[in-house]
């Protein structure tokens, strides 16, 4: 408020410099240092016309003061007819209505550019509208902001903040989905199916004898099996609503969105095949040669299977029986070896 306050000031002076001869400094004065302001000043009269251009619009549009001095704004610009930018100056004249015009999608009403860019980018602006009246005459001040360094700033900060929020779902020794993720992501398709009456079906792997396995190779080399699973095991889930994560250990899962049991255990003994493929060689004292995998399977709707930890004891249930039933196999939640 005392801003444009300010700018009303100013306008009065500027205006009635021109009228007085050189020697009024005061008037002088305020001419200039209303084409000092950092923002673009635009006054219309009743008829839509500009009465009033300061000096920092001339360089951000190639239009100077005298050229459009007496000219109707959506002459001068007139891809803002029919725009928000419009409607706000009609309230302002017709019914005294001001204050910032809304943004809605469009950042860069008038086509501004950096000072003396003539086919960069445009501008980011605030626009904001004020009316006032002197004597029997109603104006309308228009008051333009270069906004683009706030909203790059702003951009950057929610870049930051997705870059945190994404780092948080993610497994730091893997890079796959972090348990975090799972529980978010297994409520979300579990919903998803339910809405749509469809199917979900859910993996839970462990690696066969892995206690074993980092008590003869090593605590470093435990992790680099972890991470070469992991990998094996995102690059089977090719589509793009499956999802691979850690659960916890050595324990990972694949959230399998419109998929069978049927399919849902195919894709799982694939799994199981390709990481053996693998050779990895395992402890002496480990159940197999190489590093294997066991899994457990899970569908909803199988078995009262409709919530989310409903669904994760399901499997658990499975991998379990594929533990006991000699590990290196894939066990469906109620049936035999799949």
């Amino acid at each position: 408020m005392h801003l444009d306050f300010r700018y009303h000031q100013l306008i009065q002076r500027y205006r009635t410099a021109l009228t007085r001869p050189p020697t009024d400094s005061a008037g002088g004065l305020s001419a200039r240092a209303l084409n000092l302001v950092d923002s673009g000043v635009i006054v219309l009269d009743a008829g839509l016309r500009i009465v009033l251009w300061n000096g920092w619009m001339t360089p951000r549009c190639g239009r100077a003061a005298a050229r459009v001095h007496g000219h109707p704004l959506f002459e001068v610009f007139a891809e803002l007819r029919g725009s928000r930018v419009e409607a706000a100056v009609l309230a302002a004249l017709t019914e005294g209505h001001g204050g910032p015009v809304p943004q809605s999608d469009n950042r860069s009403p008038f086509p501004l550019r950096e000072a003396g860019s003539f086919d960069g980018p445009r501008i980011e602006q605030a626009v904001t509208v004020t009316p006032f009246t002197e004597g029997d005459e109603r104006f309308c001040l228009i008051q333009i902001r270069d906004v683009s360094n706030t909203v790059e700033r702003e951009r950057r900060l929610l870049d930051h903040a997705e870059t945190l929020r994404a780092r948080s779902y993610v497994d730091g020794l893997t890079g796959i989905a972090n348990r975090r993720y799972f529980d978010v992501a297994l409520e979300r398709e579990l919903r998803r199916a339910q809405r749509l009456d469809g199917a979900l079906s859910l993996l839970l792997i462990d690696i066969d004898s892995f206690k074993a396995y980092n008590d003869h190779f090593g605590h470093q080399q435990g992790d680099t099996c972890l991470v070469t699973v992991a990998q094996a095991l995102a690059a089977k889930l090719k589509r793009p609503a499956d999802i691979a994560a850690r659960y916890g250990g050595e324990e990972f899962a694949a959230i399998l969105p419109d998929t069978t049991v049927e399919q849902a255990a195919s894709h799982a003994n694939a799994i199981r095949e390709h990481v053996m493929a693998l050779a990895l060689a395992h402890a002496p004292t480990a159940h197999w040669p190489v590093v294997t995998l066991s899994i457990g399977v899970a569908s909803y709707g199988r078995a009262g299977a409709n919530e989310p930890a409903a669904l994760v004891a399901a499997a658990d249930k499975a991998l379990y029986a594929a533990k006991r039933g000699g590990r290196n196999r894939v066990m469906v939640d109620g049936e035999h070896d799949a």
